[in-house]
C-alpha cells in the first residue's frame, strides 16, 4: 500500500467518525413529545416542563429529558386481576359494629404535575396506595357492615375521595385522584352471606309493601277529595236553596205586613177566617144582620175573597159598614 492510498482510507476513516458523532450528537440532541404527554428538561439540576407536542431539541450531555404520561392511570385494591383473585391483607376490613367485610376498591389517579412527579418522591404511586389503604379502613371503619355491603357505598365512596384529594394535594406529589369506587363487598363467610340475602329480601318486600300502600294512596285520595267536592257543593246548593226560601217568605210577610198597616181590621179578619178555614173546613157560619134576618155562608171563600158563596140568602160579601157593625155588635 502507498502513502497515498493510506492517506485516502484515513480519510475515509475521519469521516466515519465524523458522521458517526453526528449522529450520535442528532440523536441525544431531539426528542419527541407525543399528545397527552409532556416532558421534564433538567438543565444542570435545574427542572423545567415541556408541554408542546411534536420534536424538541436539547443540548446533548447537558439536559436530560424525562417524558411523562399525562393519561388516567389506575389500580385495583383488595383484587388483582379478576376480582376473584381476592388479596385479603387489603381486602378484610373491620366495621364499627364489629364485624368483618371484604371490599375491594378500583382507583383512578393522574400526573398534575411532572416536575413534583419526578422529583418530590421517590414513587409516588406506591406513596399514593398506601394513603388509599389508610384511608380506606379509617372509613370503613366508621360505619355499620350493613351501610358497607348495601345502603352506604356512595357516601363511602365519597367520604374516601375527598379525604384523599385533601391529603393529595397537602402532600404535593404531583398526583391527582379522579375517581374511587367500591368493586364489591361481602360478608367473610358464607353464613354471613345467607343472613344478608334474606335482610336484602326483608328490605325488598318492605319496598314493595311501601310502593303498594302508596299506590292505594294515589287510588283513594282523588276519589275521597271528589267526594269531598261533591258534599261541599251540595252543601252550598243547600245553603242558596235554604237563603232564597227564607228570602221569599221574608218578601211575603213583608208584603203581608204592608197590606196589614193598610188596613189592620181586615187583614185581622181574613187571617182569622183563613184560619178557621184550615182548622174547620167544614164549618157553617149564620150571621144576624140585627133586623130579624140571618145569612149563612157556605164555604168561607166568600169571606176571603175566593169567589160566590153558595145557598146564601144575603150577598156574598160583606161591606165594611156591616163588618163593622159586627164587630160593634
Amino acid at each position: 500500500m502507498t502513502i497515498r492510498q493510506a492517506k485516502r482510507y484515513l480519510r475515509i476513516s475521519n469521516l466515519v467518525v465524523i458522521g458517526f458523532l453526528v449522529l450520535l450528537l442528532a440523536f441525544n440532541s431531539i426528542y419527541i413529545i407525543e399528545e397527552q404527554e409532556q416532558a421534564v428538561v433538567v438543565t444542570f439540576g435545574k427542572p423545567s416542563i415541556v408541554s408542546t407536542p411534536g420534536p424538541h431539541i436539547k443540548i446533548p450531555f447537558f439536559q436530560d429529558v424525562e417524558i411523562v404520561p399525562m393519561v388516567i392511570n389506575s389500580f385495583s385494591i383488595g383484587y388483582e386481576g379478576s376480582r376473584e383473585d381476592s388479596i385479603y391483607s387489603e381486602s378484610m376490613m373491620i366495621t364499627s359494629d364489629y364485624n368483618f367485610v371484604n371490599v375491594d376498591f378500583f382507583l383512578e389517579y393522574q400526573v398534575s404535575d411532572p416536575e413534583r412527579y419526578l422529583f418530590a418522591s421517590h414513587d409516588p404511586e406506591f406513596i399514593l396506595r398506601n394513603m388509599a389503604l389508610s384511608y380506606i379502613r379509617d372509613t370503613i371503619g366508621l360505619h355499620t357492615v350493613d351501610e358497607v355491603i348495601t345502603t352506604g357505598k356512595n357516601e363511602i365512596q365519597a367520604e374516601i375521595k375527598e379525604k384523599l384529594t385533601n391529603r393529595l394535594t397537602a402532600e404535593d406529589i404531583g398526583l391527582q385522584l379522579i375517581n374511587i369506587t367500591i368493586q364489591d363487598s361481602e360478608p367473610p363467610t358464607d353464613e354471613v352471606k345467607d343472613a344478608f340475602k334474606n335482610v336484602e329480601t326483608a328490605k325488598q318486600g318492605k319496598e314493595t309493601a311501601i310502593n303498594t300502600a302508596m299506590k292505594y294512596e294515589s287510588e283513594q285520595v282523588p276519589a275521597a277529595r271528589a267526594q269531598e267536592d261533591a258534599i261541599l257543593k251540595s252543601a252550598e246548593a243547600q245553603k242558596e236553596a235554604r237563603i232564597n226560601e227564607a228570602l221569599g217568605q221574608v218578601a211575603v210577610f213583608n208584603a203581608m205586613y204592608e197590606e196589614y198597616q193598610k188596613n189592620p181590621l181586615m187583614t185581622k179578619h181574613r187571617m182569622f177566617y183563613e184560619t178557621m178555614e184550615d182548622v174547620l173546613p167544614g164549618m157553617k157560619i149564620i150571621i144576624d144582620s140585627g133586623d130579624g134576618t140571618t145569612s149563612k155562608v157556605l164555604p168561607l171563600e166568600s169571606f176571603t175573597g175566593g169567589g160566590t158563596a153558595s145557598g146564601s140568602s144575603g150577598p156574598a160579601v160583606q161591606s165594611p159598614a156591616s163588618e163593622n157593625e159586627e164587630e160593634a155588635s
